[in-house]
């Protein structure tokens, strides 16, 4: 019974470097073997694999898609499988290998790990009948959120959302940010007139209230709801933040939202302006376009390609 390696190249010399041991390792398999033995250890065939001995099998090819689906076809267990190369897959890969931590020890898993592979949804968010159900479709904004708040250690200042709707993504900011203050900005009743949203989207808008958000905060106690149209919401409130997202679909306010929020921002803060990049609401970007022009300057931003078209402005 062995750990078996899934590759002769650059790869495997790379796990060997940083700490499995050579004689820990029954056989290397490769597709297109450059010869007999490798490191003094047998090169197998992917078909040559002996399943009954095989207690795990690292993959350290970056051809991860083509090696996952051969041992899907040859009978490989996932839990038994785990990538060292994730070619850059939505998905962890290695999720699912309960082999590796018993075998390897938890501090050489994670030195052998991949440390750029792409972030997991919060195991908190995952649940059945929480809200990121709302998110599942919306992978790449819940990720790169995840990614931003990693980045806010050391950013002084609040979270606020300007939109709530009804609080999915400003629970999701709640879960990753437990410890800050979290400014809730919403009418909770629709778009103001002036808006001209059709009927059916004020309908769909002001189908939510302030008591239905804050029952689904995971940290209701540093929550601060602020209900009412902005800036009449604002209250006098002076306040700084390390991240905000924007979220209100119209220019108007979108503009009063720039005018408020960004000179606000603590340098290190990130602003999350959603629907910049949707043709269904142009009025965001135009909104950005106009608040440049009166600040004179233009503010560094990265568009992503989640489904809203969020543009990240950073301080």
């Amino acid at each position: 019974m062995g750990i078996y390696v899934w590759g002769t190249g650059c790869g495997a010399s790379e796990l060997i470097g940083q700490g499995l041991e050579l004689e820990r390792i029954a056989a290397f398999v490769d597709s297109f073997p450059g010869g007999e033995a490798f490191l003094s250890k047998p090169v197998l065939l992917p078909e040559q694999l002996d399943l009954g001995d095989c207690e795990l099998l690292i993959v350290t090819t970056r051809h991860a898609d083509a090696v996952a689906a051969r041992c899907a076809q040859l009978g490989v267990p996932e839990e038994k499988l785990l990538f060292l190369k994730n070619n850059y897959a939505l998905a962890d890969r290695n999720g699912r290998c309960t082999a590796a931590q018993a075998l390897l020890g938890e501090e050489l898993l994670q030195r052998l790990l991949p440390q750029q592979r792409i972030v997991p949804t919060p195991a908190s968010l995952a649940e059945p009948m929480l809200p990121e159900r709302e998110l599942r479709n919306d992978y790449v904004r819940l990720a790169t959120l995840e990614l931003l708040c990693r980045r806010l250690e050391g950013v002084p200042g609040a979270a606020a959302e300007l939109g709530v709707y009804r609080g999915f993504f400003a629970r999701c900011i709640n879960e990753l940010l437990p410890e800050r203050k979290l400014y809730l900005f919403d009418s909770f009743a629709g778009f103001a007139e002036d808006a001209n949203a059709s009927a059916a989207f004020q309908a769909a808008h002001a189908n939510t209230t302030a008591q239905k958000v804050l029952a689904i905060m995971p940290h209701p106690e540093n929550v601060v709801v602020k209900p009412g149209f902005f800036p009449d919401s604002l209250r006098g409130l002076e306040e700084r933040f390390c991240l905000v997202s924007l979220d209100v679909d119209f220019a108007r306010t979108t503009l009063e939202g720039l005018r408020y929020f960004w000179p606000r921002l603590e340098k290190g803060g990130y602003l999350l302006l959603h629907d910049w990049g949707s043709p269904g609401l142009p009025g965001v970007a135009e909104a950005l376009r106009r608040y440049e022009e009166e600040i004179g300057e233009t503010i560094p931003g990265v568009p992503l390609c989640d489904v809203g078209g969020t543009l990240v402005l950073c301080r």
